[in-house]
């Protein structure tokens, strides 16, 4: 009888251990089974870039054939809005593909994940420390850079020639600047229109604040401190907005012009100088084909005690946890794209950018750039600016500094003391 209850117990326990092995086969056949993979990405309707996105999607689905990637689109404008959107109705992207300066309001909405969560420290390793520290919220990295840059300053090698300067030696401070300006400022295009010497933006979009912030630190100054306090009551912050008004006075910078509009004027030859992100030259392109043959950059300028720093750039992708089959899906894609293999063809055709990680450093699309060979020092003087999830709105209020001292032609301290007290009670909130 006893011998009986021990075959029963064990019969019992074998069909137990069955079950359970059954159970973490199906388990695991769920977890390794098909993932779709949302991606919100805004340059799938920008021209130049959806070709490129179209064999990223083509390329990563072949390499892993269980994962699906679908597009969530929306023009620049409007991508951010439309991902929170989505998130707050329950529907939340899985990676987004965007700039720096989204990564702390994604953090402050919950949406951005630790990068940490999806890539493992031998990976992360593998990027430079100092870009990665520009990620940083609170000491912990979010967003992946797929690769970097300064704010270059793009010139029109054929307009300096028309105004006899050398076209091999662009001005390296502002005060060089404004002298060639004076010259360039006298030209006209075949059509007789106007020839702007020197292109800043200064539109009411958070990209522009960002620009201004660049151009702060060219000057040796600062917006916000290392703790994320506001922080203006120093030369060169002041400078900037001095500077941005006498361009204004002069008529050398389209007021309140975003970048597309300066990458537009500099591709019909109707600017000869103008501050842009690296892959701003993409634009560029796309309206005139043959912008290679007048096109070179040079490192930021300098003014007062600055030593032309720059606000550190960079086209990344965000994170967002949606548990596990999500995330192993979306560390594939993220490690698949930001790669030698992927991007060495995509930086030397159509968006030239300084590399994110060391094992990309010696790519020919990198040291062979002719676009960006003359800017190419500008990416070791590049400087972080504190993440606080209030920075676009800083940035907007830089933009309306910008235009109260040029387009209302308001005192400059005056101006500067306003944005002081609206940035301040923004900070507080």
């Amino acid at each position: 009888m006893r011998m009986k209850n021990v075959l029963v117990a064990l019969t019992v326990l074998l069909c137990c251990m069955g079950m359970l092995i059954a159970g973490g086969a199906q388990e695991k056949a769920v977890a390794s089974g098909p993932v779709t993979l949302k991606v919100a990405n805004y340059a799938l309707l920008e021209s130049g870039y959806e070709q490129f996105w179209k064999d990223v999607k083509t390329n990563f689905e072949a390499a892993n054939p269980n994962i699906t990637v679908e597009w969530i689109t929306a023009p620049y404008g409007e991508i951010v809005n439309q991902v929170i959107n989505m998130a707050g109705g329950g529907d939340k992207v899985d990676v987004i593909f965007g700039e720096i300066g989204w990564v702390p309001g994604f953090v402050d909405a919950g949406l951005a994940a630790p990068v940490g969560n999806f890539l493992s420290e031998e990976a992360l390793a593998d990027y430079y420390p100092d870009v990665m520290k520009s990620f940083q919220v609170d000491g912990v990295p979010y967003g992946l850079p797929l690769y970097i840059s300064p704010y270059v300053l793009y010139y029109n090698k054929d307009l300096f020639k028309q105004a006899g300067l050398d076209p091999d030696k662009p001005p390296k401070t502002f005060d060089e600047m404004l002298t060639y300006a004076e010259k360039l400022s006298k030209l006209t295009d075949a059509n007789g229109n106007k020839v702007y010497a020197f292109g800043q933006t200064t539109a009411s979009v958070p990209v522009s604040g960002s620009s201004l912030t660049g151009m702060i630190f060219n000057f040796g100054g600062e917006l916000l401190d290392a703790e994320g306090n506001l922080s203006v009551d120093n030369q060169g912050f002041k400078d900037t907005f001095k500077l941005l008004q006498l361009l204004d006075e002069k008529g050398y910078n389209p007021q309140n012009a975003k970048l597309k509009d300066l990458r537009n004027l500099f591709a019909l030859g109707q600017l000869a100088m103008y501050y842009d992100q690296s892959w701003g030259f993409n634009g560029i392109q796309s309206i005139n084909p043959k912008a290679k043959e007048f096109t070179a950059s040079a490192e930021p300028l300098s003014g007062g005690t600055g030593k032309g720093e720059s606000i550190l750039q960079a086209h990344c992708f965000i994170l967002v946890d949606n548990g596990d089959a999500k995330r192993d899906a979306g560390a594939k894609f993220v490690e698949f794209v930001i790669t030698e293999e992927t991007l060495d063809s995509y930086l030397k055709n159509i968006t030239p950018a300084y590399p994110a990680k060391y094992s990309m450093e010696k790519m020919d699309s990198v040291t062979n750039n002719e676009i960006l060979k003359g800017a190419a020092a500008a990416a070791g003087r590049v400087k972080a600016i504190a993440f606080i999830p209030e920075i676009s709105d800083l940035n907007l209020e830089l933009c309306a500094l910008a235009q109260a001292v040029t387009v209302g032609n308001e005192n400059v301290d005056a101006a500067i003391a306003k944005f002081k007290a609206t940035a301040q009670m923004k900070l507080n909130k």
